[in-house]
């Protein structure tokens, strides 16, 4: 679903990722860790089309998307990518369900089905009672849940994590791992996850190691 050969990144003198190989497929959850500076973060910003290689190629349900540009590529990232941060990046001034429906919005699609399906999202999460709060009135872990919300509004066919429970105590760091493992289950979601947390990485399918840009066995 999720293929990538060679990917290749310098920044200046520094190169960051040496020849990296990967494939995920549908409905897995695979993890990448490391030390810092292994090139986690870099990988996973290119393979969501928030960076470019400098040589490699990257496909995405079969499609080539590491040669798209401009409106091309916005357009397929808003259908077929989710983003989740260590920081939810949630705008302050909308509401829990508008921060939801943002990238749905962008995306063209009616507002009346775009409400449902964030109610539907916002309610599978726990947090059918905190839709008209706004950022600043929710817990850590409950804007981390709208973000994982966000990520999934347009039914994307992969969600990039990047450190997602980074910011997160024990307990809501369990519950977010636990939310990514039903998510699958119950939807077939696609993850590709970033993390230092090892149980985290251990509940994913398949955990991947990386040393200094490479993949190691």
């Amino acid at each position: 679903m999720l293929k990538a050969e060679q990917i290749k990144k310098k920044y200046n003198e520094l190169t960051v990722l040496k020849g990296v190989d990967l494939e995920v497929r549908q409905g897995e959850i695979v993890s990448i860790v490391g030390s810092s500076g292994a090139g986690k973060s870099t990988l996973l910003h290119i393979l969501g089309t928030l960076d470019k290689p400098d040589s490699g190629a990257i496909w995405l349900k079969g499609e080539r998307i590491d040669q798209l540009t401009g409106k091309k590529l916005a357009a397929f990232r808003n259908k077929h990518i989710g983003f989740v941060f260590q920081f939810h990046h949630l705008l302050p001034e909308f509401s829990a369900l508008e921060n939801v429906c943002i990238p749905a919005w962008i995306a063209g699609q009616k507002k009346k089905e775009t409400a449902a399906r964030a109610i539907q999202l916002l309610t599978t999460l726990g947090l059918q009672d905190r839709m008209e709060n706004k950022p600043q009135q929710l817990s850590g872990g409950e804007q981390q849940r709208v973000a994982v919300a966000r990520a999934l509004i347009n039914n994307p066919s992969i969600v990039f994590a990047d450190e997602p429970t980074g910011n997160l105590d024990s307990t809501n760091a369990r519950e977010l791992h636990e939310l990514f493992v039903s998510l699958r289950n119950d939807f077939n979601q696609t993850f590709l996850i970033v993390t230092h947390n090892e149980e985290l990485a251990n509940m994913s399918d398949r955990t991947l190691h990386m040393r200094d840009g490479m993949m190691v066995s």
